[in-house]
């Protein structure tokens, strides 16, 4: 198994590939990672906690997360780091352990990209919703570059913006088939006020 090293930063929030993730960033222990991430151009893993908080001691994770590259920095307003984050390839973690400062570093191995499959015209209405979507959320997606009629960047946006609970977003995340992830969303919402 190939594996590399990543400083995970476990939040209670999913990231999907291609997604964008704005941060405020606080902590010692964070924004040293982010610093050295910054510097260094590598990435961080961000992954749903599955026991435990954002803050405080290193909180238990899920074990498929997703490679994370800043994008954009500032400093806030209220002195805090501000970080816009781009989500990059699946990873499954294969150990890790906690550093003196409560940092949780771990060995992982990264997952397959998604091939890029064509849309189903079944599938169709998820566009028409998506683009209201995404016209809608504001500047982290305005510059975001589409491909509606990509199945995996499709669900995985879906995914990120509808209002699904976090063990649901975290399912989908962990999903290897594109199709099986759309068609869940599908089910999903056939029934509600969006179809």
């Amino acid at each position: 198994m190939n594996t590399v090293e990543l400083p995970l930063f476990p939040l209670n929030t999913v990231l999907f590939p291609g997604g964008p993730l704005p941060l405020r960033v606080f902590e010692a222990r964070y924004i040293d990672m982010i610093s050295q991430c910054i510097r260094s151009g590598t990435g961080f893993g961000v992954c749903l906690i599955s026991a435990g908080r954002e803050v405080g001691e290193a909180a238990e994770t899920h074990e498929i997360g997703t490679l994370a590259t800043v994008i954009d920095w500032h400093m806030r307003h209220d002195g805090l780091l501000g970080i816009t984050a781009h989500g990059g390839q699946r990873f499954r973690i294969a150990d890790s352990e906690v550093r003196k400062n409560q940092l949780r570093v771990a060995r992982v191995e990264m997952l397959p990209e998604d091939p890029h499959i064509d849309l189903p015209a079944k599938y169709l209405p998820l566009v028409d919703l998506l683009r209201k979507l995404i016209d809608q959320a504001g500047h982290h997606y305005a510059t975001l570059h589409t491909r509606y009629a990509d199945a995996a960047w499709v669900g995985y946006r879906l995914a990120e913006m509808l209002p699904f609970g976090s063990a649901q977003k975290q399912y989908l995340l962990q999903m290897d088939d594109a199709l099986a992830r759309l068609e869940m969303i599908f089910d999903k919402l056939r029934g509600t006020q969006v179809f």
